[in-house]
């Protein structure tokens, strides 16, 4: 996969297990249990090949665990050898479907015993050298006589998802250790340390010990074999109210020498009040569950609690307090970044690669419209403040935002569908940015996300509003509230969170959270976080945003390879909306992660390297680097953003109301026309105002008539060419704009508005460096053609980013004066009180100069610029070569032919190829960068191309399905004038070549609103199943009636696809929901 690919599809997965019996003397009583990832049908065909045995199908259920883990008929086969159920062969079991039926669930909810131990997994390397290196300090630290009577600590600094828990067990095997207590300040990672011990099998004949009811206690432990007893602080450590001692059920702890004490996610509690800090950033207003314990460790001191051990590891992901303190030094540190795994991943070199599981993560951030963050601009730097944006007053059902119209807005604006932010973007002729719930790469893998509210109103207030009639596309999520006492105390609130999910990979869910369930879980089907609330702290933002990066595979999805894992999740996401703060976490946290460095460009590059950031400045999506993050974490801005202002199309306005104006001004006219571009300005305005009002009259005349196929071409022609001359003066126009921030570079009067600068200091550098006086320039403004506003807005941008160099040697000659913008002037204290950051991105500065009259056709021209800062040197640009002519080409412009490709039905493992014929109508040249499939079963002959004017290019797509389902996605062609989706589909099917006759299908009604009653003749074992446009299966079962009623009231309007398997064949049917 290449790195640059942020959005990859996700591999199509469908596990399934079956129990089927035969019409055989010899496997009479017998059920046969198997695992397939096609059709049950079609695997069990496969099987039984031409021997002509009847067969009936008993049972098909996914092979699926709410947790996202798989399993497979191996699993269940164990189970019912172990319960004692005859296996005279292979994979038949003399049980009844009742038992087979009950194994399953046993397995699927994960029942665990001593002898169905599943995991085989080794140690990856950095976990070795992590038992290793703490081994040999715990040995040495004993054999120096000086440490007789000291207790030895050692830290393990390793990312989130590091595997700490596994590799504790395998250092205690390694140590021989046999009594290990495990001290969290995090109960809810009771779970994860559980699993570990009680699954492997390296930790056979281990007991696992706590206080939960579900879970083996001390009084029930065998003495004679190892065990490790989890905890919190909060209980063991904590004294009996009434007496003041220790609580009587605990006394056992403290009265056993432990081989090692481990201290989990130890960054909660180690610095006694900033700990308390810590758990504020978390749980809102001291309230949760969890808070209530914190005063009684206030205290805190390893050296003094009252158990007596060996020796201590503490465990964190993010440990930065205690290492700057100084509390450990080099050689008890063992370190591990999430830098550190994802380059290891990248250079290994063989097919084993131990961290392919472990996806990338990928931050989007995005600067959102200023009328949806109006109401909440605020904090230490007046950014957007996201605590106030969702603040939600009232409980459970009552609860709701107290800017509920502008969230709303806000839930629009995530799935595309906020008409102001749609309007703007075609105003500025840009691609939408990639919406987690619109764009098709994202919305296909975002199936499961996690949303970081700040407080548990705010959590059911979400919930509320995104139930709300208006909210259907919500609706088709589970929605869960994991917050507030309700919820659960620790790891309590983690079943309902599996429970929504189901089946992971046919299900959807949003599960909503103020702090429950951002430590030590793992819920793998997680795919993205959304993070909607401040955080101060590096370590919260990062011990959240990790949450999502738990591996995801599914084993054998080849139905040959039962030990092969397919990874489901390769990338990760974490959503900001406060692109500043965001950005300042990143440069904050990568820097701690290496304090050695004194490099901070440095640090932030490696970190990025492997989470790239992309981020949203309200025109286009672009990746930053080490620099621009810097640069906004520091100043709020980039220079690129600044110069970018000056190309945005909201600059200039080239509405009908507006040209007229122009029209019917003779000198704002005849002085745009004297500039080089705008000869023939006042005919295309005519053209304009003419055909636009022509074509809107037309439609408004037609009304609701049908209009003829020649009238609707002439209409569509005159349309395109008031659209293409509209677009033109507006390119002109804005490249017009461009020249006037020159004027920001060449002064040093901060205080005078640009305006006074141009109109009074320089009027004859603007004439040469425009075209226009300036007279003439302030008409145009009159008459609204510039948006003087937004120009305010963009020279207030740059001297906000000016700001860090003035005083850059430690003098600011311009400290105390007046800041000018485009035409007005902020006194210092409006200056200063009004500062507000932008989101980063790296561009470039582009400025035009007008060319002499006469010049020949073809003539060349080759500019360079001087830039200047105060008084310092000039920066050089790079030299920019121009070619004069006297008509511009056409554009190129991409098209496809024919529309969509269908492939029909075609048999699994068969692959069919069509070719589709891609067209530049355009004059300029074409350059195709990528193409794209957002499904594996269709794949193009050709990724990267060009196509000469008036030319075509043939790509060959093979379409190969693996299931009998339909498929339906986009062949998406990127290229150097924008984004073309192709829709492909067909039908996977080992059809006989039956039609609706053969067997008296009928479809009643079809369309229909929501009840489709289906008939067939035949009484045999019939198999239906019906999918949605995408593949997703959303029924399947086995019928010996031969009809069926379908209600899919509770699906969105579209296509369908009815498949019925019978002995006669196979059919599939296309249903139209109205």
């Amino acid at each position: 996969m290449s790195r640059q690919n942020f959005f990859p599809p996700r591999p199509e997965a469908n596990p399934k297990i079956y129990v089927y019996s035969i019409d055989a003397a010899n496997r009479k009583g017998l059920l046969k249990v198997g695992y397939t990832v096609r059709d049950a049908a079609s695997r069990i065909a496969e099987q039984l090949q031409t021997s002509g045995v009847k067969y009936k199908i008993e049972y098909v259920t996914d092979a699926m665990r709410k947790d996202g883990s798989s399993f497979t008929d191996h699993d269940i086969h164990r189970y019912l050898r172990r319960i004692g159920i005859s296996n005279p062969d292979g994979e038949w079991f003399k049980c009844s479907l009742k038992d087979v039926k009950a194994a399953i669930v046993a397995v699927t909810k994960g029942e665990r015993n001593e002898e169905n131990r599943t995991l085989t997994f080794s140690m990856r390397p950095e976990q070795k050298e992590a038992v290793q290196k703490t081994e040999e300090f715990f040995e040495s630290f004993h054999s120096d006589k000086e440490n007789q009577g000291k207790t030895p600590q050692f830290l393990w600094n390793c990312k989130m998802r590091f595997g700490k828990t596994f590799t504790s067990y395998q250092l205690a095997k390694k140590m021989d250790w046999s009594r290990v207590l495990v001290l969290t300040f995090k109960p809810a990672v009771h779970s994860a340390w559980e699993e570990d011990l009680m699954n492997h099998v390296d930790f056979e004949g281990w007991q696992f010990i706590s206080n939960h009811p579900e879970t083996l206690n001390y009084e029930e432990a065998d003495e004679n074999k190892p065990f490790v007893c989890f905890g919190s602080f909060q209980d063991f450590l904590g004294k009996n109210k009434s007496t003041g001692g220790i609580k009587t059920k605990n006394e056992w702890v403290h009265a056993i020498n432990w081989d090692c004490v481990v201290f989990d996610e130890y960054h909660f509690g180690a610095w006694n009040d900033n700990s308390k800090g810590l758990f504020d950033e978390l749980y809102e207003d001291g309230k949760d569950e969890d808070l209530e314990y914190i005063d009684k460790i206030e205290n805190f001191d390893a050296d003094i609690i009252p158990i007596s051990t060996n020796q201590f590891l503490y465990l964190s992901g993010t440990p930065f307090r205690a290492i700057t303190s100084g509390e450990f030094i080099e050689e008890q540190i063992y370190n591990w970044t999430y830098s550190d795994e994802q380059k290891a991943k990248s250079e290994w070199e063989t097919n084993e690669n131990p961290y392919s599981s472990l996806p990338r993560m990928v931050m989007l951030t995005y600067h959102l419209p200023d009328s949806i963050t109006e109401k909440a601009m605020g904090g230490e730097f007046n950014e957007f403040d996201l605590n106030l944006f969702f603040k939600a007053e009232g409980e459970g059902d009552s609860a709701f935002f107290k800017y509920e119209s502008e969230v709303q807005k806000w839930l629009d604006l995530i799935r595309s569908s906020y008409l102001e932010a749609n309007v703007d973007n075609l105003k500025l002729g840009v691609q939408k940015p990639p919406m987690p719930f619109s764009d098709s790469r994202l919305l296909s893998v975002l199936t499961h996300t996690f949303w970081f509210l700040p407080t548990v109103a705010s959590c059911y207030a979400m919930r509320n509003l995104i139930g709300s009639r208006n909210n259907t596309f919500y609706h088709e999520y589970n929605i869960v509230v994991a917050a507030g006492t309700k919820a659960g105390i620790g790891v309590k609130a983690l079943p309902p969170v599996q429970e929504a999910m189901e089946n992971p990979l046919k299900s959807k869910s949003i599960t909503l959270s103020c702090g429950k369930l951002t430590t030590g879980v793992t819920v793998k089907p997680w795919t993205g976080i959304f993070m909607l609330r401040n955080s101060s702290s590096p370590e919260t933002y990062f011990q959240a945003a990790f949450r999502v990066q738990s591996p995801w595979t599914v084993k054998n999805l080849d139905d040959r390879s039962p030990n092969k894992e397919t990874i489901i999740k390769e990338e990760c996401y974490v959503f900001d909306f406060a692109p500043t703060r965001a950005l300042r976490q990143i440069a904050e946290y990568s820097t701690q992660l290496n304090v050695e460095e004194p490099n901070p460009e440095k640090c932030v590059a490696e970190f990025i390297h492997f989470l790239p950031v992309l981020a949203y400045d309200g025109s286009s999506m672009k990746q930053i680097d080490a620099a621009g993050i810097l640069d906004m974490a520091l100043s709020g801005t980039t220079a690129t953003l600044l110069a970018r202002r000056w190309e945005s199309a909201l600059l200039v306005n080239v509405d009908n109301y507006t040209l007229k104006r122009l029209l019917d001004n003779d000198q704002a006219l005849e002085a745009l026309m004297a500039i080089e571009g705008f000869r023939s300005l006042n005919q295309d305005i005519e053209t304009i105002i003419n055909k636009s009002e022509a074509v809107k009259k037309a439609k408004k005349e037609a009304n609701d008539e049908e209009m003829s196929k020649a009238q609707k071409k002439k209409l569509t022609e005159e349309e395109k060419e008031y659209k293409s001359l509209r677009k033109k003066i507006q390119e002109k126009l804005i490249k017009f704009a461009t020249r006037v921030p020159v004027f920001m570079y060449l002064t040093d009067y901060r205080e005078r508005s640009l305006k006074d600068v141009i109109t009074q200091l320089e009027p004859a550098l603007f004439k040469k460096v425009t075209g226009l006086d300036v007279k003439d320039f302030e008409l145009l403004v009159s008459l609204g053609l510039f948006n003087s506003g937004l120009m305010n807005d963009a020279v207030y941008k740059f001297k906000r980013y000016e700001d860090a160099s003035l005083s850059y040697v430690g003098i600011n000659k311009h400290e105390g004066e007046d800041i000018g913008l485009y035409d007005t002037v902020l006194s210092t204290d409006d200056y200063e009180d009004s500062f507000v950051n932008e989101p980063a991105s790296h561009g470039f500065i582009k400025y035009s100069i007008a060319g002499r009259d006469g010049l020949d056709e073809f003539s060349e021209i080759q500019n360079t610029a001087g830039i200047y800062f105060d008084q310092n040197p000039p920066v050089i640009t790079n030299t920019v070569a121009n070619t004069m002519v006297s008509e511009l080409p056409t554009p190129a412009v991409l098209a496809s032919s024919p529309g969509e490709l269908d492939f029909g039905m075609i048999e699994p493992g068969v692959a069919t190829t069509l070719d589709l014929a891609i067209q530049n109508v355009g004059d300029l040249e074409l350059i195709v960068t990528e193409v794209i499939t957002e499904n594996n079963a269709f794949v193009p002959n050709i990724n990267t191309f060009t196509v000469s004017g008036g030319s075509e290019q043939m790509i060959a797509v093979t379409f190969t399905p693996t299931q009998e389902i339909p498929y339906v996605t986009n062949l998406i062609l990127k290229s150097n004038v924008g984004d073309l989706p192709i829709v492909l589909k067909g039908v996977g099917s080992t059809d006989t070549g039956i039609e609706d006759i053969q067997i008296g299908l009928t479809v009643s009604p079809n369309p229909s609103t929501e009840l489709f009653l289906i008939s067939w003749d035949n009484e045999d074992q019939t198999q239906i199943a019906v999918f949605d446009v995408n593949g997703r299966e959303l029924l399947s079962l086995q019928t010996t009636t031969n009809q069926y009623k379908l209600d899919l009231s509770n699906q969105p309007k579209g296509v369908y696809f009815l498949k019925l398997q019978t002995l006669e064949g196979n059919i599939v049917k296309k249903l139209i929901l109205k």
